[in-house]
């Protein structure tokens, strides 16, 4: 019960949002030879898709900036949409924090910039190590600031106090799995509450040497996937990655040859362009009652219509181009890229009824197979896939009731052969309208009166979240739901009546809902749980892992909030050391004193004009073991040269055992 009431505060409060906005992750790079009217079409297709905002990302000293910034702004202000800015630490290494504030200073003022409440928005691609910049760039700028320290983990990120939220940037799945709320879960529980911006994308393939980059990530069922689960958390922000990184193939906005040059010579030096002849903009089809579902609850469909998306050629057709599957860049083992890309065509469509689907490849006709997935009540968004099954040829795919097409999409063949002699990874995406028109419909439930019926947990939870999800309970960590849906009447649940379960000895808290739910209600896997009473309670609570540079020292770092507590606290196990934040405080002006230095006679005076800080560095307070019950130690200012010395004072800090 206790597992229960936790996972509904989490869904609860993840969906209390102050209001929910979808943006787009889009590269200002790749528009050096675009137009006004370039950056004006580009917005109007966002704006179709009922994308609130882009998310620019801009690379320090990138010539780009100072090019497209000004027509993009101009551009979005005449189209009424909204921009803010994703400073990218990663490309052309760390931003320096005046550039930043005379970047926001020029900008976040504008009525185009997007708000969160009364705050400009600023996101980071990376740039964790410059952490300490943001507390004066947020000063000055008022910004509210979400960056993507993922590299980090949200546990590290949130560790130096600057960040009011957090955006991960893990939108893809690692190996041969379906996508899952894992690492979502991390970062919504380390949030504790605070703004947590999810990541979606639907696909992931790059070959862009010049970068030291060649690996994909699994993306058949992606895009299909992720909108269910950013349904199931509801969280206030999401952002698609991306809507013009064609270097990443996870692009949902439209081909321009004049946005290529990523894979050109003198940046990622690609062996071929393999986005020319590759749309993605069938996966924007749904996007407007994908969106408006997330935030209010229910959308409506107003037309019928089919996407589909495949690879043109099969895994071992074609020499692979040395990409690997995942990436040893991230710690991933790598593996063979055709152990992750499946060879199937993939297709959704958006419906007021049920309807079946037939496929063609090369003429042969695959029909009479089931939806893997089917909306509640017949309303909305279904999803499926075919094999291939050795075929190639041109693909055709129809939407049928009662034996009568009334949609039909015609692709492009699969081929045995690949130009350049390579594969190409990245997928074409086509979409069709159904030729007859049909009323406006909405699901019959919201997402607030649906329940999760389907999911799935790691190898571990698998067993018992395929049972507990199936009947509503779906903890958000353990277990990721696939697939909401009407709850099941009283007479289709379990009976409760079978008593409760344990984790078995040393299992984690994490079996502990799962384990209690499952054994009452009749599937009590002797892998993981146990009826044996004396386990009660007994279920591992695993120690926090020691943050990478903390390894061995016990560092614990202190938020700058704590010179706001009257009588300040901290609790550490000793041996600790505290890393106490920067002290803000009242300008001080800082005299150095003359240095006269004097050889045989000649002499010399050295001066130094007096320098003003707002900000004192303080150094590391080492506790030692054993210690007292309380001890209260003052912050030692670290300045250099070590002669000088400052009046300040402050509140002194009780450290107590813990």
């Amino acid at each position: 019960m206790e597992a229960l009431l936790i996972f509904a505060f989490i869904l609860f409060f993840s969906g209390m949002a102050r209001g929910r906005a979808v943006f787009a992750h889009f590269m200002v790079s790749n528009t050096e030879f675009y137009t006004a009217s370039d950056f004006e079409y580009e917005i109007s297709l966002a704006q179709e898709a009922h994308i609130d905002a882009f998310v620019l990302n801009i690379a320090y000293g990138e010539k780009t900036n100072d090019v497209s910034l000004p027509p993009m702004f101009d551009a979005a202000s005449r189209r009424g949409f909204k921009l803010l800015f994703s400073f990218d630490y990663a490309g052309q290494g760390p931003w320096p924090q005046d550039a930043v504030i005379d970047l926001l200073e020029e900008y976040a003022s504008r009525p185009v910039y997007f708000l969160h409440g009364s705050q400009p928005l600023v996101s980071t691609f990376e740039g964790p190590s410059s952490y300490a910049d943001w507390p004066e760039i947020k000063k000055r700028t008022n910004c509210f600031f979400i960056p993507s320290w993922s590299s980090w983990g949200a546990r590290r990120a949130l560790r130096p106090g600057v960040a009011d939220g957090l955006f991960s940037w893990a939108a893809w799945p690692e190996g041969p799995n379906p996508m899952d709320t894992s690492i979502d879960a991390s970062y919504i529980e380390f949030l504790d509450g605070k703004t947590y911006m999810m990541p979606v994308s639907p696909w992931f393939y790059t070959n862009l040497p010049g970068y030291s980059k060649n690996w994909l990530w699994r993306g058949d069922d992606l895009w299909y996937d992720r909108w269910n689960q950013v349904w199931t958390i509801r969280p206030e922000y999401v952002q698609i990655i991306s809507w013009n990184d064609f270097g990443e193939s996870h692009y949902i906005g439209p081909l321009n040859d004049k946005a290529y040059v990523a894979f050109g010579p003198e940046k990622g030096k690609a062996p071929f362009n393999y986005a020319v002849n590759r749309p993605h903009d069938g996966w924007r089809r749904f996007l407007p009652y994908l969106i408006d579902t997330y935030k209010s609850g229910k959308a409506t469909v107003s037309e019928e219509s089919l996407v589909s998306w495949y690879r043109l050629s099969p895994s071992r057709a074609c020499a692979s181009g040395g990409t690997k599957g995942n990436t040893g860049s991230q710690l991933q083992a790598e593996v063979p890229p055709e152990t992750l890309a499946q060879d199937r065509v993939s297709f959704s469509a958006m419906l007021t009824s049920p309807a079946d689907i037939e496929l063609q490849i090369g003429g042969e006709t695959t029909s009479n197979f089931e939806w893997i997935s089917t909306p509640p009540g017949g309303v909305g968004i279904y999803h499926g896939s075919v094999p291939f099954w050795g075929r190639t040829g041109t693909v055709s795919i129809r939407l049928l009731r009662n034996g009568q097409a009334f949609t039909r999409l015609d692709g492009p063949a699969i081929l045995s052969t690949c130009p350049h002699g390579l594969t190409n990874w990245n997928p074409w995406v086509g979409t069709a309208i159904a030729s007859t028109s049909i009323q406006p419909k909405a699901p019959p439930l919201s997402l607030e009166e649906q329940v999760c019926v389907k999911g799935f947990g790691d190898e571990a939870h698998n067993r018992l979240c395929l049972f507990t999800c199936m009947y509503h309970y779906c903890p958000l960590g353990p277990c990721t739901c696939q697939l909401l849906g009407e709850p099941l009447p009283e007479d289709k649940m379990p009976e409760p009546t079978h008593g409760p379960g344990y984790p078995n000895p040393g299992l984690d808290c994490t079996f502990l809902g799962l384990c209690s739910f499952g054994c009452n209600n009749g599937a009590c896997p002797e892998s993981t749980c146990s009826r044996d009473e004396s386990l009660k309670d007994k279920c591992v609570i695993p120690p926090e892992e020691p943050l990478p540079d903390d390894s061995g020292h016990g560092y614990l770092w202190i938020g700058e909030e704590i010179w706001d507590m009257p009588q300040p606290r901290i609790s550490c196990v000793p041996p600790c050391t505290l890393v106490l934040p920067p002290w803000p405080s009242m300008t001080s002006t800082i005299d150095f004193p003359r240095i006269m230095v004097t050889r045989d006679t000649w002499v010399s005076t050295i001066t130094r004009p007096p320098i003003t800080v707002t900000k004192w560095a303080l150094s590391t307070v080492v506790v030692t073991t054993p210690v007292p019950a309380s001890t209260t130690t003052d912050g030692i200012i670290l300045i250099f040269p070590p002669i000088l010395s400052s009046t300040k004072t402050w509140p002194p800090i009780t450290v107590s055992n813990s």
